[in-house]
This record gives structure tokens, sequence and C-alpha cells, in this order.
């Protein structure tokens, strides 16, 4: 889903804290506009602050047993570099004096798998979740909590204050996406790394892979070696490309589940496959293989799909990335098949997704999917730009799902304005209001809210050639996304989302990431 000739086409168509108690913790709140979360994105669902402060100290311990002990040790590790401080994690069941930030698992439906609460008094910090990434969660809003220079990576001076209060919190939704394309521009596992971590920061909990195009395959298939190999050889502009061997990939994918974020790799299909129709002649209806491409056009490939060697191929491919995937999705892509007939379409819908299922995984689809007939599971994601759109509404009034990315809403390789130097514009400009002022749960027309998974923030490469240029672009509209999908409908408001969002530009200064500072947001200095 990309790319400069598609503007031609869309053209023409507590934390209740356990054992808080005390003066600090039944404390009279404040006016709203002074809540501990008017520096936090996405706003928790409900919040109060109180008079206490608590300051973290050169001694302190964090306490995380059983099922907190990964979070406690990767909350431990992100507080270090800027504190200088020891911060041993106590893997005891049971919090001690010593251990004035507390992390527990503990029962409570009412939170769900990502809900947590939040308790700060001048002794202690007391996060508890249903589930560990409800924990994680927790632990992101609790760095926000404290000053900018946490997020350094050198010792800082401190001090290391939070804001005494109660934050109750779950998410709107349960998906909550990043797309990066690596096929037009390949990134390496360390670049993947780092995004990962930058996301995370902002409750996304899926990233999805966008491993294969006319440009660039990017992935080690065992089966069929020459797709890496030969497909991966090159990218836009005929760089040297890359591709990640199944042990990188595997790498990624547990990295990412570190963060609880979830993988979803995409082998789009039956258009976007120059780069495999030119690694593998059979694959071609004329038996001949085409050059490899690095230009940006779109809608001229197709896999034949009248062929059996094409679904051998498609069953191959997708049963060796079902086995290196843990999650639940495999992405089948299905947009801008413009060389493959309306016919042709449907029927190679039908089989793939299918084919998706025997593997033990939900096949997740572009919305153009949706004029082929859809398997209950399947799931649709919408790119369009505008929101109304009869083979959309139709799939959804027979029970398909949907995750939005409107192009001209979410798509992070868009201009902010005519004179930003990289991405594109065809699906218009998107700045900073721009991207917030939507609700994606009223936004499809005839869609009921309750097939609505969530959002998700696609970020495609043509122009994207290094990790500054990706952050330049995400940042700060993937954090304006993640709130929409997080956080609930009644705090979207963008006067006051504009001044938590400026609080962001601080810490992305800290963290070395290189953000658009838009004019439309008063930016903490």
């Amino acid at each position: 889903m990309s790319t400069i000739p598609r503007r031609l086409v869309v053209a023409a168509a507590a934390i209740t804290m356990l054992g808080t108690t005390g003066a600090a913790a039944q404390a009279a709140p404040v006016k709203p506009k002074a809540v501990p979360y008017a520096s936090v994105v996405p706003a928790p669902a409900s919040a109060t602050q109180a008079s206490s402060t608590f300051t973290l100290g050169s001694g302190a311990r964090i306490a995380a047993g059983g099922q907190a002990a990964s979070v406690g040790d990767y909350l431990a590790g992100v507080l270090r570099p800027a504190t200088g401080f020891a911060l041993p994690v106590d893997h005891s069941f049971i919090a001690r004096a010593v251990d004035p930030i507390q992390l527990t698992v503990a029962p409570n439906a009412s939170l769900g798998d990502e809900g947590y609460q939040l308790t700060v008094n001048g002794a202690s910090v007391v996060l508890t979740a249903n589930k560990p990434a409800g924990l994680f969660e927790g632990v992101q809003t609790l760095r926000q909590l404290l000053p900018a220079s946490i997020d350094a990576s050198t010792k800082q001076p401190g001090p290391w204050t939070i804001q005494g209060g109660k934050i109750s919190d779950h998410p709107r939704f349960g998906y909550r996406g990043a797309m990066l394309d690596v096929a037009r521009h390949f990134f390496g596992v360390d670049t993947v790394k780092t995004y990962i971590d930058e996301i995370a920061r902002y409750k996304v909990n899926t990233l999805h892979l966008h491993l294969s195009d006319d440009q660039g395959w990017r992935l080690q298939i065992n089966s069929w070696p020459r797709l890496a190999t030969y497909g991966g050889s090159t990218e836009v502009g005929g760089g040297a490309g890359g591709y990640y061997t199944q042990a990188q990939y595997k790498d990624i994918v547990a990295y990412a589940a570190s963060r609880y974020i979830t993988i979803i790799p995409e082998i789009d299909m039956p258009g976007h496959t120059n780069a495999a129709l030119a690694s593998y002649a059979e694959l071609n209806c004329n038996g001949v293989a085409p050059p490899l491409y690095t230009g940006t056009d779109v809608g001229f490939s197709t896999l034949c799909v009248s062929k059996d060697v094409t679904y051998k191929f498609l069953d191959d491919v997708i049963g060796e990335i079902a086995a290196l995937t843990p999650g639940p999705y495999i992405h089948i892509g299905g947009d801008e098949s413009q060389s493959t007939t309306d016919t042709d379409y449907k029927t190679f819908v039908g089989k793939v997704q299918q084919i998706v299922a025997n593997h033990g995984k939900i096949a997740i689809g572009w919305h153009d999917i949706s004029k082929a007939a859809l398997l209950p599971s399947t799931i649709g994601q919408y790119w369009d730009t505008t929101p109304t759109n009869a083979a959309v509404q139709a799939a959804a009034k027979k029970g398909t799902h949907f995750v939005l990315s409107p192009a001209n809403l979410a798509y992070l390789d868009m201009k902010y304005t005519s004179s930003t130097p990289l991405g594109q514009d065809w699906a218009g400009l998107i700045e900073a209001k721009t991207a917030y002022n939507w609700d994606p749960g009223k936004y499809l027309t005839g869609v009921d809210a309750n097939v609505v998974n969530g959002v998700e923030g696609p970020l495609w490469t043509e122009t994207i050639v290094k990790l500054a240029d990706i952050q330049y672009m995400a940042f700060p509209r993937l954090a304006e996304l993640a709130e929409l999908g997080w956080s609930q409908a009644a705090t979207h408001d963008w006067n006051t989302f504009k001044n938590r969002l400026a609080a962001q530009g601080p810490r992305w200064k800290a963290q070395g990431v290189n953000f658009y500072a838009s004019p439309q947001v008063p930016w903490v200095k």
C-alpha cells in the first residue's frame, strides 16, 4: 500500500495500588488541568493527583516477583543510565520496606490484558495489573511521570521526582499498530529494534513488517532460497537491499515480544510481487522472469493465479513464516492488484486465506480483499482516503473486522506540509492536528464500532533511507495515533492533547529521536 502512482488512483476514484493508604493517598484531588497525566501520552482512562511527591533515591530497589519479574528487570534497565543508581530488582513474592517501587500481577478482570493501576505517594510507587502486559504498559506511564531527562543514555543530575496520585487505565482498542515497509528500502535488525523501543513507549502493541514488494524480498525462505538472495538484492534507487535470515527474524520477533509487541509479517500478493517473479520464472504465467525492479510504480505485477505452482509456493512460504511467527496473524497484502482480473483476484484471495488458516494463523489483508468471500476470521485493513466503501460495508455486515489506517489521516509517509523534505502527498498533507482529529470508532460509514479492532500507522519507505528518516515521519504522528487507539474517546480533545504532546519533545531530544517540531504544538523547551 504505498506509493506515488496511487495518488492518481485515489484521485480518480489504583493504579488503586496495593497497600497505599495514608494522608498522601487520601489527599483531595486538584483541578483536572493539574492531574498527573498532564504530560502523559496516551491519556489514561482516569487519574487523580495528590499533594505528595515521591523521590527515587540512590538506594531504591524494585520489587517484582513471579510474573512481574521480567517487567521489573526492564524498568530497572531503562532507569539506570540516567539515574546512575544500581536499582536492584527483588524477585521475591513479598515486597519489603526497602522496595519503594513495587510491581505486582494480581487478578483484576476489570483491567483486561493490558490495563494497570498505579498509585504514587510519598513513600512508594505501586503498580499492579491483571497480566504482565498491563504492567509493561503501566511502566510506560510511570516513565513519563519522571522528568524528561530520565530518558537520557548518560547519568543526569536529577532529582527523580514523581507527583503523587492514582491512575487506573486500560485501552479502548485491542489493536494499536505501526507498520514499517522494509521492502522499498531495507532496514537492519538494530534499526527495527530501535523502532520497537520507540513505539513501545506509546503503548503500541503490534509491528507489521511489510516484508516483500516489487523492489525487494526481505526474509529468507529455505524452500525458495532465491527469494532472498536474488529478490532481496536491491531496493528503490538500486541500492544493495538486504534480507533477514530466519535467525535474525526470530531475534526481532523475540525482542518485540519482550516489549509486548506482536510482529505481523506481510507477504504482499498477488500484486506487488515483482521481486518474487524475478526470482522464479515458474511463478509467471509466461514462464519468463522479469528483471529486478528499483522504481516506485505499482500495479504492474501479479502472481499467476491459474498455476498450481503458485499455491505450492505460497503454502511453502506461509508455512515457513507461520513456524517462525508465534503471533496469530499473517498479512497477505492484496492491494493495488491492477494486473489481476477481478475474477482471478477473488479466487486467489479465497485460496490464500485458507492456506493461512491451514497453518493455524489469521489472515489480514488490505481492505481490497473485501470484494472476495472472506473467512469469518479474516481481517481487513482500511487504507482508503474516504470513509465510505460499499464492499467494506458489506463485509462488515457479514462480521468482518477491520483495522483502520486511512491514508489521509494515518499514513506516516505523507508529508506534514508541502515543504516537508521526505515523504509523499498523494493522500494529502497530514499535519499534527489532522493526524489527531478523527475518531476510529466513528470513522467508517455504515460500519459499527464493534467490528473496528483498532488503528495502525503505516510507514512506506520509497523516500525513507535511514533511522532518522523513520523517526522524523513517525513522530509526533505515531504518538497521536497511539492515543486514538489507547485512550477513551471522551479524552480526545486537541486543545488539551497538544500540551501533553508538547511534553514529549524534551523526551525525544533526550532519547536522540529525530522528530518533526510541528508549529501547531507548543513544544516544551
